[in-house]
């Protein structure tokens, strides 16, 4: 692909056409103000359709907003300006946008015929969920048993219990299960919600894991918040990784006990207090006083919980992708990311106590939230859908992952995968 060719694809991120007929605009354009990332989930350019489509918009000029009901999203290459329909920059969605853009750098790009005019039906959709689901040559193959679900604002719209031959165990939307790092999410979101949305300059750098408290190791379940706070190295600060990604669940501890003064809290009280916040409608429990790991839930609690976000009910849901920081050592720049649980051929940046899923590679953007034990939340990048993969095993992350993309690219594309 020649640059001026990649340009073309970046900046027509924001058109709808295929053969210069418009297409449904019902999914909003995301610009994240702090790293100038724009993504769009389905756009055709001179009739070849592109999804997941993510780029970094480096220099542009806004000429307006003009406001009103929003029409279908469109680029001019000639002179390099482009028309929003309706895009969600800093929390707030802005209807017919119009800019030029003079300088980007394209991070991905699927091209393909995928799409079907219109898009997939919900039953084309729920078939190559699925199907992708059950495969026994696929990513989901191995992950064997789990639930998954895929929904949107308003309910749960396919899902499917995969069971194995090897292992009896049956996973459904109301198996209780320890959802580790999938807690981070919850307690973001708790903070997001006390602050009204506003999140100080020390929440950002806490929730963003670089606050320089990377020498936790564990709690105790009978410990108050501020008792692990002080368990072992817990609390000790580490100047070398301060200002440095470094995935590490004392941030979150420090954040919970010194910031948010909730030290005197066990695990009941914890979990009473984010309920408060975030739903007491969401099932929740905590096996020990960790915000950033402790939490035990359902995928159907989950599941409710990500509804909130696609509905706007949190103050989460504008901050998704925000202030999200590099997060690969080996291909961050120097002096910002020092150590990250995923694999070092993917890049993938984290924003307020969840992960957005944008490698130039295999990303497509999606804010998910995985855990160590398997369980797989997600919301993609349209924020349209939400999807869950739940199961318990240890060291199961990645692998949930996997699938979970897997069968979020079939739901998307209403083909198997």
């Amino acid at each position: 692909m020649t640059a001026t060719t990649s340009f073309t694809v970046a900046a027509c991120t924001t058109t709808l056409l295929s053969l210069g007929v418009p297409l449904c605009a019902h999914a909003a354009d995301t610009f994240d103000a702090t790293s100038q990332l724009l993504s769009i989930p389905s756009i055709s350019v001179a009739g070849v359709p592109y999804t997941n489509v993510t780029a970094t918009i480096n220099a542009y000029a806004l000429l307006g907003i003009d406001n009103g009901t929003p029409v279908a999203d469109s680029f001019d290459p000639t002179s390099n300006s482009v028309s929003l329909g309706a895009v969600v920059y800093q929390g707030a969605t802005y209807n017919n946008v119009r800019a030029t853009i003079s300088s980007y750098t394209l991070h991905s790009a699927t091209q393909g015929g995928q799409v079907p005019p219109g898009g997939p039906t919900i039953a084309q959709r729920s078939a190559a969920a699925s199907a992708t689901a059950q495969s026994k040559t696929n990513n989901c193959t191995t992950v064997a048993p789990f639930y998954w679900e895929i929904g949107d604002k308003t309910a749960p719209m396919a899902s499917g219990s995969v069971n194995s031959a090897a292992d009896p165990t049956v996973y459904s939307a109301s198996t209780l299960m320890s959802i580790a790092s999938s807690s981070k999410w919850l307690y973001s979101s708790y903070v997001a919600q006390k602050r009204g949305g506003v999140l100080t300059d020390s929440d950002i750098k806490y929730l963003t894991f670089r606050s320089g408290y990377t020498l936790f190791s564990d709690c105790l379940p009978g410990q108050t918040i501020g008792n692990c706070a002080a368990y072992l190295l817990n609390g000790v600060h580490a100047n070398l990784t301060d200002g440095q990604f470094f995935y590490n669940g004392g941030h979150m501890q420090i954040h919970a006990n010194a910031v948010m003064n909730l030290g005197s809290m066990n695990n009941a009280a914890f979990a009473a207090e984010i309920g408060a916040q975030i739903g007491t409608d969401i099932g929740l429990y905590y096996s020990q006083p960790q915000p950033a790991g402790g939490a035990v839930s359902t995928a159907g609690d989950y599941a409710r919980f990500l509804r909130k976000l696609l509905n706007g009910n949190l103050a989460m849901a504008g901050l998704l992708g925000s202030n999200a920081v590099c997060t690969n050592p080996t291909t961050c720049p120097s002096g910002q990311a020092l150590s990250t649980p995923v694999p070092a051929n993917e890049s993938w940046h984290y924003s307020i106590g969840h992960w957005v899923e944008d490698d130039p590679v295999v990303g497509d953007g999606a804010f998910s939230s995985p855990g160590a034990f398997g369980f797989y939340p997600w919301i993609d990048a349209s924020r349209s859908y939400y999807g869950v993969v739940a199961r318990r095993v240890d060291a199961g992350w990645y692998a949930s992952a996997q699938c979970g993309r897997q069968i979020r690219k079939a739901w998307m594309t209403g083909v198997q995968q």
